[in-house]
């Protein structure tokens, strides 16, 4: 088991991953599978400030995390969104903790100051889990999601890091 930072070819396991999680309507807010060439700038747009990390298993990617600047302007810079998606079959292992204390950790060191998570309001168990780890609620963005007819809040949460 590790933590590295992506390459492009995991750009085809990140987008795999990515896709899994669609259909549940709590993770993102695309509603169709997603392709590789789809994701291609979003990946080109990671840098070493910015990275996307992968976490491998048995040499399989089964999970993932990014950090996306906020808003782009340069008093944010230290103000980052950060994702964490991970396959169905590695759900259940304890991977959003480790990912989320790895992301801290990380995050450190590339001189972030605050992380921020959008999470589906109707999406407990990653509200919960960032509860956890003491980030807290900053806002809501009600029904602004609109999914196969039906309206979805977005939850904003916060950290600090010390």
């Amino acid at each position: 088991m590790s933590i590295r930072i992506a390459s492009q070819n995991d750009l085809a396991a990140i987008v795999a991953i990515y896709n899994e999680t669609i259909p549940s309507r709590m993770v993102t807010a695309d509603t169709e599978a997603v392709s590789v060439a789809d994701k291609q700038a979003w990946f080109d747009g990671h840098s070493q400030q910015r990275p996307i990390y992968v976490y491998e298993q048995d040499g399989q990617v089964i999970a993932w995390l990014s950090y996306k600047s906020f808003y782009g302007r340069p008093a944010y810079d230290g103000t980052v969104e950060i994702s964490i998606y991970i396959t169905t079959k590695g759900q259940g292992q304890g991977l959003g903790k480790k990912l989320l204390v790895f992301a801290e950790q990380q995050a450190k060191q590339l001189g972030i100051g605050v992380l921020l998570a959008f999470i589906f309001s109707h999406n407990i168990p990653s509200i919960k889990l960032f509860k956890r780890f003491n980030y807290a609620i900053w806002g809501e963005l009600p029904e602004i999601a609109i999914m196969d007819h039906k309206a979805y809040s977005l939850t904003i949460l916060g950290k600090h890091l010390a």
